[in-house]
């Protein structure tokens, strides 16, 4: 994920030179380094510190995460060209090696050897939180199978971001990053989401936005409830927030809407209580041969029960009947 360049307010930081060598480079009882002379001579290993950047506003970043991106020896980055734009914008001078999902695995051994020498580095991702669908996971498993020491310095994450102003319940969710580009795939993954009690979280780029919510609206059916966050803390920022219909109509009405990056949010669907059971026995019966509006309409007829209530039980008996 990319961020924007989008005017902010300039904060005059002053970014240390200094490696900062215990656990947390902001503990009362740091010890600082003053090269990476001394530093490779120092017998204890360094740190990976996994550190979260901006996923839109160059504002978010943590006075933590600055300090420690100008005090380590090497910054690991998804793309160091993007990456740059970022460490120009603050005067970070520190040395970017690149280490994508396409040669991480490559990295590990030259990654152990900088920390064998006591040296510190950093690993961020193009924007928010390195390993939330992004890479590093190859590489702080293989560490941490090994005993070296791995830090969090967290900050913007556009999953949480977008949770926090949705209006969806969130003391549970379920996060499945990027569904499958294929329609076929996707709606089949999609599926899955039928009985989902939880919020289900899920992230979706600009040129199949639509496409998954047409695949939204034909698997779980178009009364779904989700919201839609797109370019948190961009200039263009929207949440879009309803059925899945009538935001898949916005979406067809307004181009404008598909650019970006986009954020996809499922509402979770209320537990079958047993005194559903009659209404459940009706619908098995009226989904064989009925689509699921009209087997709701008459199984609501029939049991004197809101006709919402009775079509968020069919779109549960239908994945059912499905499996």
């Amino acid at each position: 994920m990319h961020f924007g360049s989008i005017p902010i307010i300039l904060v005059n930081l002053f970014i240390s030179s200094e490696v900062y060598r215990v656990s947390d480079p902001f503990s009362k009882d740091s010890q600082t380094v003053s090269n990476d002379s001394q530093a490779s001579n120092s017998s204890e290993p360094g740190q990976l510190m996994v550190v979260a950047t901006p996923i839109g506003n160059l504002g978010d970043i943590s006075h933590r995460a600055l300090k420690v991106l100008g005090s380590v020896d090497f910054i690991l980055a998804e793309d160091t060209r993007h990456s740059k734009r970022l460490l120009n914008h603050y005067g970070i001078g520190s040395k970017l090696r690149s280490c994508h999902e396409h040669n991480e695995e490559s990295q590990i051994e030259w990654v152990k050897s900088k920390l064998d020498q006591g040296l510190d580095l950093a690993l961020i991702s193009d924007a928010g939180t390195p390993l939330i669908s992004d890479p590093g996971f190859v590489l702080v498993r293989a560490l941490r199978a090994t005993g070296y020491s791995i830090v969090a310095v967290p900050g913007p994450s556009s999953i949480i971001a977008a949770l926090s102003i949705a209006g969806l319940p969130i003391d549970g969710f379920v996060y499945d990053g990027f569904l499958p580009s294929k329609s076929g795939a996707r709606q089949t993954a999609l599926a899955a989401y039928a009985n989902q009690h939880r919020t289900t979280v899920l992230l979706e780029s600009s040129h199949r936005i639509k496409a998954c919510l047409a695949d939204v609206v034909e698997v779980l059916g178009g009364e779904r409830q989700i919201v839609v966050a797109r370019e948190l803390t961009k200039r263009f920022e929207t949440v879009l927030a309803g059925s899945a219909e009538s935001i898949l109509a916005t979406f067809l009405a307004d181009d404008d809407q598909s650019r970006g990056e986009f954020v996809l949010m499922l509402a979770g669907v209320e537990p079958v209580s047993s005194s559903d059971a009659d209404v459940v026995a009706i619908l098995k019966v009226l989904l064989v041969d009925l689509p699921v509006k009209q087997a709701a309409g008459i199984a609501a007829k029939l049991s004197g029960k809101r006709k919402n209530e009775v079509y968020d039980l069919a779109l549960s008996v239908k994945a059912e009947l499905s499996v």
